[in-house]
């Protein structure tokens, strides 16, 4: 008889937990080392209580002061700024995606997928929907910051530790547990380059009870947030989409309102937006007019939001050894952008056939008797609807975990216990969308004016409208137990154990509009996912001191899902410190990604991207929209991983600290579709995957997620502070952090050898260096922090031409911090984000700038006043 994995999962906490802990009970008295457990805590990355400052793991802390010295308002701008955050994290610049206003970390540029965000040491419920179809990933957005006491970022894979997600490493963000005292603070902020965007800030906190004296605690805390909408057209260097200045720009100008495929044959004159320019300003090698209107009016950089988070936590000591808790985590949010330009109609144009699972082909030939049909040429027609508006896009998401549990001292066990419910739930309104059948009614009929839209009529123009709302939300349950002791005494010291048992239910349902599923939506955009799974693990771990400067940490987890099967994480480290100012370390270990419910459940994707299409009849050399179409795979693997990290830390002193941290990261099983350029390139080996329309442009490409190709990632971190006395002038301190990516290296597609990416934009942005360094100085009643923020330049090879710029360049900005304490209860602050106004560099493979790399609001000034009560 064979056990299953999932009972083997729950078995090896079973035959841990109970046993020992009922053993203890009757350990318990007077001979337990009360002492020296309260100078021993955990950190991001073990489960056995330490004393040592610097363990076998990387972990980086952003302190309570820290977070006050950054100036950041919210939590996704302050870890923007971690250098091991190197790429591929989406933030809220990313406004044309399923998962518009949200943010994620990206350790390693691996994904936010990859990396693995804790509460307290405890998972939270993912964003509702995925991003980009496939990444199911924490929205940063949804997480307060008044109540974080600090963030430790474990640069390290933990899935022996904590499961799938986290082989690039964890952020854990650890709230107060146990705050006194009443504090506000208020902020508002405003940028200095003449876009009007402004942002206003409240942060409340409170909290009563002290748990030795009066065996409780409740701490709670409250925060809001509300910042402007800025649009493109508000920034002065992007509202004239005019980049023919820079490498490869071009007037970024879009054609329109034409008959057949040559833009040139214009329908109509200039009309709203619309403008006649030169057709070689837009597409280099091109002659003649056309109408073309600027996109910048209807693009929107970074939403309009408002946020709030409130949290609460309550302590009692039930005896003196064990204390009961409860966390509640709420969170709302708002954002507003513009989506898209006005409705497009064209060749290409399509709709939902819920019936046959695909797109219908909507006619856009102008019927004899309309009246803007032509008087020869193709009657295929080619136009922009403006006077219907652009296509707006309100998220409102509401978030919340409740967990609940106790944990406590058993005789030589601390043991934990706890049940946690979180969700995120999403309600998208979009506006301005197309009526299929109200258009293909006025199409026929001729009632709607496409050469001259001013004579449509308001009715008309509202019967084409149409509003939609799209609702997803996930749910997560789990139950984590752990315990940990000192199994039996070594000749160099304890050997430590910890072991546990973790249970999840996990689910995701985002839906779609019933006009898109009516086949009423022109052109709609469709991820549907529905799925559910079940995870149980368990995990146990020893830390042995081999030598009285050696100590070994062996780890291990389980997991087994109701989906695919079982995945085993081990992992090894080593940590020497021969001296007292000398620390080496080393890990070792296996990770794996579980596939998401996106990729291997019940899922239908139609998004818009763009690829160059060589045998495009009309622009053979520039990136055209296309439709996607992706379907899950049932079959799918995990993607799994093997990590290496060696490191040393150099302490001389209580002032002065130097470490250097390697990593290497090898990943197979990779879950991805392949590209659509793969797809265009090898076109005739891949039979109906590419549907195209009569003039043969390509109206979609159908994808599927699959197990395919494999990416090794290698660096090293960098960490320096010194501290100086300069007597009468205060206290100096100096801080460098520096991520060096060596090697991000996979194929650009399937059946392709690998490349190296790191230091280009071949697999997303990926700078091959990044580097925060800081001033800070404190004189009485003042501190001031200068922080430099250096993103190195990369290679374009995205969009390789000669035409293009060979190298996107370096950002580098400089922020300033100034506290002035005016009393023991009041604190004013002033911040400068980008004190010297600098701008992003241009990029051709974007067309503007990369958004993931810098910010586009230019300067940006701050006030804040925080009073203790």
């Amino acid at each position: 008889m064979s056990l299953k994995p999932s009972v083997l999962a729950a078995a090896l906490a079973a035959a841990f937990l109970p046993a020992t802990l009922l053993s203890a009970q009757a350990q318990t008295g007077p001979e337990a080392d009360k002492g020296s457990r309260l100078e021993r805590i955990t950190v991001t990355g073990s489960n056995i209580l330490s004393t040592q400052r610097e363990g076998a793991n990387p972990v980086q802390t952003l302190t309570a002061k820290d977070i006050a010295a950054s100036g950041k308002t919210t939590l996704p701008e302050l870890l923007r700024a971690v250098t091991a955050n190197s790429g591929n994290s989406f933030n809220e610049q990313f406004t044309g995606s399923f998962s518009a206003g949200t943010a994620g970390m990206s350790l390693r540029g691996l994904g936010q997928q990859n990396t693995l965000v804790l509460v307290n040491g405890r998972r939270v419920a993912p964003y509702a929907t995925a991003q980009n179809m496939q990444e199911v990933f924490t929205d940063l957005n949804s997480l307060p910051l008044a109540g974080v006491r600090r963030i430790e970022i474990l640069k390290d894979g933990a899935s022996a530790l904590y499961g799938s997600d986290a082989i690039a490493g964890v952020v854990n963000i650890i709230l107060y547990e146990d705050f006194q005292g009443t504090e506000a603070r208020v902020g508002l902020g405003s940028s200095t380059e003449g876009t009007g965007q402004r942002e206003r800030s409240l942060e409340l906190r409170h909290g009563f009870g002290d748990l030795t004296a009066d065996r409780f605690n409740i701490s709670l805390s409250f925060d809001a947030v509300k910042r402007d909408r800025l649009d493109q057209s508000q920034v002065e260097w992007l509202r004239d989409s005019d980049f023919r200045k820079e490498g490869g720009g071009t007037l970024a100008w879009v054609a329109t309102n034409y008959l057949g495929t040559d833009p040139t044959n214009k329908l109509g004159g200039e009309q709203g937006p619309l403008k006649l320019v030169n057709y070689g300003d837009i597409t280099p090698g091109k002659t003649g007019t056309v109408l073309a209107y600027n996109p910048a009016q209807y693009k929107t950089l970074i939403p309009g939001v408002e946020r709030y988070h409130a949290s609460a936590r309550g302590t009692y000591r039930l005896t003196e050894n064990i204390d009961a808790y409860a966390e509640v985590l709420l969170g709302k949010s708002r954002a507003e952008l513009i989506f898209s330009a006005p409705l497009s109609v064209s060749s290409s144009l399509r709709a939902w056939n819920n019936k046959t699972q695909s797109l219908d082909t909507i006619s856009v030939a102008l019927p004899k008797d309309h009246p803007n049909y032509p008087s020869s040429g193709s009657n295929v027609l080619t136009a922009t609807l403006f006077d219907l508006g652009p296509r707006m896009k309100q998220d409102s998401v509401q978030f919340q975990r409740l967990l609940a549990g106790a944990r406590g001292t058993t005789g030589q066990w601390d043991w934990e216990a706890s049940v946690l419910q979180s969700g995120s739930r999403m309600r998208e309104t979009v506006q301005n969308f197309g009526n299929r059948y109200e258009f293909e009614r006025s199409l026929k009929a001729g009632s709607y004016n496409f050469a001259d839209q001013s004579k449509n009529s308001d009715a008309q123009r509202d019967a084409l409208r149409i509003s939609t709302l799209r609702p997803a939300e996930t749910e997560l349950y789990a139950f984590d137990a752990n315990a940990s002791t000192e199994l039996t005494k070594l000749p160099a010291g304890p050997l430590g154990f910890a072991a546990g048992v973790q249970l999840r239910h996990e689910r995701m349902d985002s839906r779609t509009s019933d006009a898109v599923l009516s086949g009423t939506e022109l052109r709609p955009a469709i991820n549907i996912i529905q799925g559910t799974r079940r995870v149980s693990a368990g995990y146990t771990e020893f830390n042995a001191p081999l030598l009285k400067s050696l100590t070994l940490n062996l780890a291990g987890r389980l997991d087994h899902y109701s989906d695919f099967g079982a995945a085993f994480s081990p992992k090894a480290s080593l940590r020497y410190q021969p001296t007292e100012w000398l620390v080496l370390r080393g890990n070792a270990s296996q990770g794996f990604r579980a596939p998401s419910l996106p990729e291997n459940t019940q899922s239908t994707g139609v998004s818009y991207g763009s690829v160059i299409d060589p045998r495009d009849p009309i622009s053979p050399t520039v990136a055209r929209g296309v439709t996607n179409l992706t379907a899950a795979n049932p079959s799918l693997k995990p993607e799994r991983s093997r990590n290496l990290n060696f490191g040393i830390v150099v302490s001389p002193d209580a002032q002065t600290s130097f470490g250097i941290d390697y990593f290497n990261i090898q990943q197979k099983d990779l879950i991805d579709t392949e590209t659509a350029k793969y797809i265009v390139d090898n076109e005739k080996n891949l039979p109906g995957r590419i549907v195209r329309d009569e003039q043969g442009r390509i109206v979609s490409i159908t994808r599927q997620f699959k197990n395919q190709g494999e990416r090794t990632v290698s660096g090293f971190d960098i960490e320096a502070s010194r501290s100086f006395g300069l007597g009468d002038l205060g206290q100096l301190k100096l801080k460098a952090q520096v991520s060096r990516l060596l090697q991000f290296k996979a194929a650009p597609a399937e059946g392709e050898a690998a490349i190296n990416g790191a230091g280009s934009n071949e697999f997303g942005s990926l700078p091959a260096w990044r580097s925060v360094t800081s001033a800070n100085w404190t004189a009485g009643n003042w501190t001031t922090t200068l922080s430099w923020n250096h993103v190195g330049g990369y290679t374009q090879t995205y969009r390789p031409s000669e035409a293009f710029a060979e190298k996107v360049a370096a950002i580098n900005t400089v922020d300033l911090n100034v506290d002035w304490q005016i009393s023991p209860r009041l604190l004013a602050t002033a911040t400068v984000q980008n004190l010297g106004a600098s701008q992003l560099p241009w990029d051709a493979s974007t067309g503007t700038f990369d958004g993931s790399q810098g910010d586009p609001r230019g300067r940006f000034l701050g006030l804040k006043a925080q009073y203790k009560f």
